[in-house]
């Protein structure tokens, strides 16, 4: 094209060179990358930037860059007309439409592919960077094949460059004989290599990186990306790897002149070491490249880091923070018996005959002190790639750290109670942006909500213009026992209380989980029509039910109070009610394809054709309910194990929301009858579980456990629309029935696909609890719940 043809050869956008042909694009730059010769990339290449045609000579690819769609690019403030070269605003490659703002929200953009590329060259770049170059002979002109070696390390490149997929018989060298090919971006391994030739099919401009190694390597990176826990024994073994440097652990985690490779040691060992932490939320894909992002050292004595992960999974980057600390041999013994699943690698210095054991430090209660009184201090400290800071309440500056409690118990963060008045939590995979659970507390502190901690101040990671909360300070409040174990025992003494004694006669024997609900919504329920006998029964499950009534009103009403920018209440949209039963109808569809894929679900358990037909119907009146009601920001992850029960009362924790969910997603005001759901949800859990460990859901006890249900639900959900009063955050009777049944549908479909996926021996309760929402009344033969 001769557009693309100037004075100095041809212009350098490889995009428009290339006519935005996305596999092309991706294909020349593997070639570029896997080549001889040291790979250069034009700025904007890597979010696929066009050049400006109407710019003369060399002038066409000096556009600004395009960090965002506003104006300008994003590349400056300036007015249009005195920028020095114009911006592209015009056709496919417009930076409203081609930038890197909206590249990094997209994990499938050209952005993260090219990231995840220059990763994996990293990687294998003495390969690829300085290795031997051999091209193989392959009869298909339309396949390239080429080995890179270099020190035993051997790579094979195979790129097809037609726009149609090609079989390709790539000859075998005899020092490949039996060698695996493991693609390097799936970690994937291919059948042995073996015979005259090696026979591939390759997709329209595709490409394989493959790295050539032996068969018993692969079978021991298999057991390592697994993500399986080692065996005591296994993590016990002294004989850890030894990482050498020349003054210590910061060679490891802050690149010098001196020890720039330093980072490549222990990013080679960190895969395996994440992907067996409990905290590592991805368990199920492949660890494809750990690299250290930045660091901060919190003390020099003895030495303490926070570093900042970068973990490459398949389809996404994430951060995650991970403390570091190295003990002296006679401490490491300590840690080795005691948490070796936190322990990474011994550290030999050039100045020092002895080695040290680098480790997980939040497992040291001397690093939770550290960082407490790092916190205190408001302390602030730079690294190379941006700025670390403490920001703590008045309250907080003037305690010393003297006891340290480890929480164990978490599983996507990391806490510890410091003198039995502050919770320390760690966030372990670190997003962009305002943190919820710093917003919530922060407003909840402010109009002095008495039922969630105080929160005494956060931990920031600021580089460039982004932000991350790393951690939050807060009030530790009272605890007899969580509320999920309260429940659990509260239902045990009732179903202790009942055995061997008949129903009450002339008691409606209730299975349907939405009665409850109906009731509440229809008409006013009164206390005085609970049966006399129930107190004296589960007096303290239904003391327990009208309480979380009232608290759960109470925080919605605080919520409901806020007036900064992202918390205040917004007026929910005419179409609410449509919205959330289309997606509900998705929903179904999608939770019923993936049952009729369980093969060892008894029959029993799942609902009828006409069950679903009922829940098709009940979603119908959802079309035509006007959006009345209000918006507020809610908790978002609401059950029993976010509330601890102290003193004949409840608070409530996290205020994060869903971990799974985006963060962006959790921050967003939603009905607040999402959370009471999410509430009666959890209760039915607890007493269906304690059932079945109790006696087996044994069917005399099951006209019992229903009315225990109905009236503990009914009393709580009295208990909040009393409190609540006419707030406008809840829609007006009787959709607000209406939404609140969608919303414990919406649950239950979750907790059904979440409970066969990861908890098998769980299953049977979402789908009880499925079938009772759904009006069915049978309960099926169960499995045991192990708890987990």
């Amino acid at each position: 094209d001769d557009r693309f043809r100037i004075n100095v050869g041809i212009r350098r956008r490889l995009t428009p060179l290339l006519d935005g042909e996305r596999r092309r694009i991706e294909l020349m730059n593997a070639l570029l990358f896997s080549l001889k010769g040291s790979p250069i990339l034009y700025y904007g290449d890597e979010i696929g930037m066009g050049d400006d045609l109407f710019l003369g000579d060399r002038n066409s690819v000096r556009t600004p860059m395009q960090w965002s769609p506003d104006k300008n690019g994003g590349f400056s403030r300036a007015p249009h007309h005195k920028l020095f070269m114009p911006p592209i605003n015009r056709g496919k490659y417009s930076y409203e439409f081609v930038n890197v703002e909206d590249a990094e929200n997209d994990p499938n953009s050209l952005l993260h592919f090219m990231r995840r590329l220059i990763s994996i060259r990293q990687q294998h770049r003495k390969a690829f960077g300085r290795g031997r170059f051999e091209l193989i002979p392959v009869k298909n002109q339309s396949i390239l094949a080429f080995v890179r070696e270099y020190e035993g390390e051997r790579i094979l490149v195979v790129a097809n460059l037609s726009r149609f997929a090609q079989s390709a018989h790539v000859p075998v060298q005899s020092d490949l004989q039996g060698l695996v090919p493991v693609e390097l971006f799936s970690q994937s391994a291919f059948p042995p290599l073996g015979g005259d030739d090696y026979h591939l099919t390759v997709g329209s401009h595709h490409f394989y990186w493959f790295k050539l190694v032996p068969e018993d390597d692969v079978q021991r990176d298999n057991t390592r990306r697994s993500g399986l826990q080692p065996s005591d024994t296994e993590a016990d073994d002294r004989t850890h790897p030894v990482l050498a440097v020349a003054e210590g652990l910061q060679n490891l985690l802050v690149p010098t002149m001196a020890q720039h490779r330093g980072p490549e040691q222990l990013e080679s060992l960190l895969p395996t070491f994440i992907s067996r932490q409990r905290w590592f939320g991805a368990k199920g894909d492949v660890i494809e490249a750990v690299e250290v992002e930045d660091a901060v050292r919190l003390q020099t004595d003895p030495v303490a880091y926070l570093s900042v992960l970068k973990v490459s999974l398949e389809h996404e980057t994430s951060l995650y923070t991970l403390p570091l600390m190295a003990a002296p041999e006679e401490k490491a013994a300590a840690l080795l018996d005691d948490h070796p699943s936190a322990t990474l690698a011994w550290l030999e210095m050039d100045d020092s005959d002895k080695r040290r054991l680098i480790y997980d430090a939040t497992v040291d209660p001397e690093f939770w002190e550290t960082l407490f009184r790092w916190w205190q201090a408001g302390s602030r400290g730079r690294s190379l790639k941006g700025v670390y800071s403490a920001e703590p309440s008045e309250a907080a500056k003037h305690d010393d750290p003297e006891d340290v409690q480890l929480l164990t118990g978490e599983q996507s963060n990391t806490s510890a109670i410091i003198n039995e008045d502050y919770f320390l939590k760690l966030y372990r995979r670190l997003e962009e942006g305002p943190n919820p659970e710093k917003e919530l507390l922060e407003h909840l502190t402010s109009v002095d909500f008495n039922f969630s901690p105080r929160l005494h101040g956060t931990l920031q990671f600021r580089r460039r213009r982004r932000q991350y909360t790393l951690g939050v300070l807060q009030e530790a409040l009272p605890v007899d026992t969580d509320a999920w174990s309260y429940a659990l025992t509260s239902t045990t003494r009732f179903l202790d209380r009942v055995e061997n004694s008949p129903f009450p006669r002339g008691q409606a024997q209730t299975t349907d989980s939405g009665h409850a609900a109906r009731h509440w919504a229809s008409e006013r329920f009164s206390e005085a029509s609970v049966p006399v006998w129930l107190d004296d029964v589960a007096p303290e499950l239904i003391s327990f039910a009208r309480t979380l009534g009232v608290r759960t009103a109470e925080m919605h009403h605080a919520l409901f109070r806020a007036e900064a920018e992202d918390l205040h209440p917004i007026e929910a949209p005419s179409d609410a009610g449509a919205e959330l039963a289309q997606r509900l109808r998705a929903e179904i569809e999608d939770t019923r394809t993936f049952l009729d894929r369980q093969d060892d679900l008894p029959a029993g358990d799942l609902p009828p054709d006409s069950a679903w037909a009922a829940a098709e119907d009940r979603l119908a009146p959802l079309d035509d309910i006007p959006g009345t009601h209000d918006r507020i920001r809610i908790h978002g992850d609401y059950h029993l194990g976010q509330l601890l029960r102290a003193e004949g009362d409840v608070y409530i924790l996290d205020f994060e929301g869903e971990p799974a969910r985006p963060l962006n997603e959790r921050r967003k005001r939603e009905n607040a009858l999402r959370d009471v759901a999410g509430m009666i949800r959890s209760l039915e859990y607890a007493v269906f579980a304690s059932w079945q460990d109790h006696t087996d859901t044994d069917p005399d006890y099951e006209p019992w456990v229903n009315a225990l249900l109905h009236w503990a639900k009914s009393i709580l959900l009295d208990a909040y629309a009393d409190t609540t009063g006419d707030a406008t955050f809840l829609p007006e009777p009787p959709a607000r029935y209406t939404f609140l049944w969608a919303f414990l549908f919406d649950k239950a479909l979750y907790e059904v696909r979440y409970e066969i996926n990861h908890r098998p021996d769980w299953a049977w309760l979402p789908l009880h609890g499925l079938r009772r929402l759904l009006g069915e009344s049978t309960l099926a033969s169960t499995s045991d719940p192990q708890h987990s």
